[in-house]
């Protein structure tokens, strides 16, 4: 190397260093990275104070996503931000153990000037219904709403729109939608002679569509979504848990992470993507004002994002970056995750204001054209071909750019990445029981609960014969179709006194997040569908 590119080396690397400097708290990212050597005197850092800014990480399989998650996630627990995962690999769960020292470890570290010591973190094991290890995750149909049920069952305009009236009719009557069996018997009451009076005013509801919608919603149960619905219903509030920080590791509190396991239902991408975007809106729906904070509330990472956004309409898009807007004043930082940014409507990606890229490949034409829109995305570099290096990185490596402390996007940095303190690996089957088992969570919404709810109000409605205690559901006599209706179990009572079993409960928590409808009120509705709180 020439006196002159030694010093326009030492030049690059001083500007770097103090581009990504800061004075408050920060995620280190790694080193920065120039002719393929690591200069950790230049540490490539993302201020905490932009995370609700949005980011994204994207790169092609197998070149680090994943342990990227990792990385950022750790770092944010040990700064006291809860953290909310979606695995859908399942190869997540090893954030909650320390991690195991290698070569290729001890080499990474000190490569990027890493201290680098084994360490686990708090964390929740979450299951969408259930369906894998961990914490059961449910949504009542009612909280749920309209508009993102439309979405998982792929409905058409009219469809969509006579599935909203059938919500909005069940609001305006006090009739608690719970579970798809509650949607199923409103749907076949609005059908049926008495049913259809009720609907004076509103518009109709033809049997085509309700069959339509009734043999969606069979097939939808049978697949497995009954496991999904009913309650306890998710109080968002949990995900944002703080614990007291283990001895020896500095005191203060540490965020939980939340990792909610998704390889069980995996061929269901519409619904686990959807009730992703229900938990957002909730955030949204459920926390205060805040603005900007010194560090975020909760980080909220959006694995395989891509899957939000295949086949959705302009309108269900603009929902989506109208939400990711909002939430950003809720103290909610929100980081997608996906194969290439361009698997982003540009309306969302123009919001992500940090982006950690991993390495692309362009083996089609239509790679080829991603490549360059993807370059094109990133601030002019004098030091780097960004198009030829965003297919250059290795894997652990990654193209760099974040949003600093006074919101500037720093210039482009080749890094090589930090390794992660916790194991990388999933957890033992064992360790994953153990987590579950000792989570203050799986006390409060292990059990399913059935309260009187739509199916109920309307059975009696009919005179149909009480249900004797763990019976099968028949279908109400005005159904249009004999088809059967998913049975639900009844949790027991604990000993415990009065106040506990009615102020402590789960049951109680999800009746008062559903009142409104109980009561008779009508519910009002957010941009999603989802209650208005």
């Amino acid at each position: 190397m020439s006196t002159s590119e030694a010093a326009g080396t030492t030049a690059f690397v001083d500007a770097v260093r103090a581009a990504y400097a800061t004075s408050g708290a920060a995620v280190h990212l790694g080193a920065l990275v120039v002719d393929g050597a690591a200069h950790p005197e230049a540490p490539v850092q993302l201020p905490l104070s932009v995370l609700n800014r949005h980011g994204l990480v994207a790169g092609a399989t197998g070149t680090g996503k994943t342990k990227t998650l990792q990385l950022v996630a750790e770092q944010l627990s040990a700064h006291g931000v809860p953290t909310f995962l979606t695995d859908v690999k399942g190869d997540l769960s090893g954030i909650a153990l320390p991690g195991q020292a290698s070569d290729r470890v001890t080499s990474r570290a000190a490569d990027v000037g890493q201290r680098w010591t084994p360490a686990g973190c708090p964390t929740e094991l979450l299951a969408l219904g259930g369906i894998g290890t961990g914490v059961p995750v449910r949504a009542t149909i009612t909280s749920f709403g309209p508009a993102l049920l439309a979405r998982v069952l792929d409905l058409s305009e009219v469809q969509s729109s006579s599935l909203a009236l059938v919500f909005h009719w069940a609001d305006r009557a006090g009739l608690p939608l719970l579970d798809l069996a509650d949607l199923r018997a409103v749907i076949s009451h609005l059908v049926s002679a008495e049913g259809k009076a009720d609907l004076e005013g509103l518009g109709g509801l033809s049997k085509q569509t309700a069959g339509v919608l009734l043999r969606e919603l069979l097939a939808f149960a049978d697949g497995g979504a009954d496991a999904f619905f009913g309650e306890p219903e998710l109080d968002v509030h949990d995900l944002l848990r703080t614990v007291p920080a283990e001895d020896g590791t500095g005191g203060g509190e540490r965020g939980v992470v939340s990792c909610l396991e998704l390889p069980a239902v995996q061929g269901r991408p519409a619904l686990f993507s959807t009730f992703l975007l229900w938990l957002l809106a909730e955030l949204f729906e459920e926390l205060p004002e805040v603005g900007d904070l010194e560090k975020p509330r909760l980080v909220f990472f959006f694995d395989e994002a891509h899957l939000l956004f295949t086949g959705a309409s302009k309108d269900f898009v603009a929902q989506v970056a109208q939400t990711v807007r909002l939430v950003r004043s809720k103290g909610v930082g929100v980081v997608f995750v996906t194969q290439s940014p361009t698997d982003l409507p540009r309306e969302v990606l123009a919001q992500l204001g940090s982006r950690v890229q991993h390495a692309l490949r362009a083996f089609t034409p239509e790679d080829a054209k991603a490549l360059r829109a993807t370059a094109s995305t990133y601030p002019r570099s004098d030091h780097y071909d960004v198009e030829g290096l965003l297919t250059s990185v290795g894997t652990g490596e990654a193209v760099v750019t974040v949003l600093s402390e006074s919101g500037v996007p720093t210039p482009v940095a080749w890094t090589r990445l930090r390794a992660p303190q916790s194991l990388m690996a999933p957890a033992p089957q064992a360790e994953q029981q153990r987590i579950v088992a000792a989570s203050p969570l799986q006390a409060e919404y292990g059990t399913p609960i059935d309260r009187d709810s739509a199916y109920e109000r309307l059975t009696r409605k009919t005179a149909a014969p009480p249900r004797a205690a763990g019976q099968q559901r028949e279908p109400s006599p005005s159904s249009p179709e004999p088809s059967r209706v998913p049975s639900r179990r009844r949790a027991e009572p604990e000993e415990r006194s009065v106040v506990e079993q009615v102020l402590g409960s789960s049951a109680f928590r999800s009746f008062a997040r559903s009142a409104a409808s109980s009561l008779g009120r009508e519910i009002t509705r957010s941009i999603f569908g989802v209650r208005r709180r």
